[in-house]
């Protein structure tokens, strides 16, 4: 008997993180003491090796991650090439799958070597977006810089200018809580890809794609998208009743595996506060909480990450299609942790449909039909 989407279906084992009771753990961890304590960084390593690192540890993936964020003058050379009126996601779903190319040792499939692209690869995603969103702006692209850290260097890489304190703490937290998801539809389509054995460029390209879509990592966008059409608090329980009334979905809100709400979205619902009043444009927070609250009222759906995510992005001067890239800078860290799972345990990934077509069917020729 079929499942449509797979709904509740176990597709495989794994040790990386967990939904269980609505609660999400990232190798037993709580996401609250994550998103409350880590760093980007100390989460990559994380999931990659199974355990928090020690210093020593942190201190070496910081600087193997700080030395490999430049990319190839050829893909800059490339980007630019690319039309600025396309979707930044298409422009890195291209770009990570040209970085492949330049990898002599794109092909090698021992542990070094995949976990030297994961390096790679994790190092470098997040300088492709912001070369990208610098290049269709007209700008040259930003050089990372090796004293920053992930989450510091993304939005110096994007302005140009060094972030204060609480816009990397807020954009670290957002890593932190983005980077990996259990078996969601991006995760999934990257071990089902590397499940052929293709390399580890060719699962993250896959990755990407998935998460394209609206209905996973997109939905943030719309998030923003809908805020803006609003404009003012005083308008929003008005927009959200008559688009109920029309039947539009409104995104951000709901989630197939959390029934009593998204454990990440009161994190980011406290970095909105505190992002927009810094900013002096409490509105979008205040606007964000009045649709919470009419949607809860209304259907019964809370917040899920993306909802609050998307305010939190735009007061840290980040442009709405921009969002989505981001997701994927971050949960480029869970892809890799489960690609390597996969290889180290790997079976061909390979379902059955349940036929529902015409049985018993005759050809006819063609001058008879």
């Amino acid at each position: 008997m079929s499942t449509r989407g797979l709904e509740g279906v176990i597709a495989a084992e794994s040790s990386i993180s967990s939904i269980i009771d609505g609660v999400l753990t990232y190798r037993g961890i709580d996401i609250d003491d994550l998103a409350s304590h880590a760093s980007f960084e100390e989460v990559i390593y994380l999931l990659w090796y199974g355990k928090l690192p020690n210093q020593s540890e942190l201190d070496q993936l910081t600087k193997q991650l700080a030395e490999n964020a430049s990319i190839p003058q050829e893909l800059i050379d490339q980007i630019r090439l690319f039309p600025n009126n396309i979707h930044p996601m298409g422009a890195l779903r291209t770009a990570i799958s040209a970085l492949g190319l330049f990898d002599q040792e794109a092909e090698e499939m021992d542990d070094d070597s995949n976990i030297r692209k994961a390096i790679c690869i994790q190092a470098k995603i997040g300088t492709i977006v912001t070369a990208f969103a610098r290049i269709r702006a007209g700008k040259d692209p930003i050089a990372p810089r090796s004293d920053l850290g992930v989450a510091a260097n993304f939005l110096y890489m994007l302005t140009g200018e060094e972030p204060s304190a609480i816009s990397v703490e807020a954009f670290n937290k957002a890593l932190v809580l983005h980077a990996d998801h259990e078996f969601n539809a991006s995760t999934f389509t990257a071990r089902v890809t590397v499940a052929t054995l293709s390399d580890m460029y060719s699962g993250i390209t896959s990755a990407i794609g998935a998460l394209k879509g609206p209905l996973h990592g997109g939905a943030n966008e719309q998030v923003m998208a809908t805020l803006e059409a609003i404009g003012e608090v005083d308008k929003a329980e008005g927009y959200i009743l008559n688009a109920l009334a029309n039947k539009e979905k409104i995104m951000g809100f709901g989630h197939r595996v959390y029934k009593d709400g998204d454990p990440r979205a009161k994190h980011l619902k406290e970095m909105s506060k505190a992002l927009t009043e810094l900013t002096g444009q409490p509105k979008w927070y205040d606007m964000s909480v009045k649709i919470n609250e009419v949607v809860e009222r209304e259907k019964g759906l809370k917040p899920n990450v993306d909802f609050y995510s998307a305010s939190v992005y735009y007061s840290l001067g980040i442009e709405r299609d921009l969002f989505t890239p981001i997701f994927a800078v971050s949960r480029a860290s869970g892809w890799i942790g489960h690609i390597l799972e996969q290889y180290a345990n790997n079976r061909l990934i390979r379902p059955r449909a349940d036929y529902v077509g015409p049985q018993k069917q005759d050809y006819v020729p063609i001058h008879q039909r």
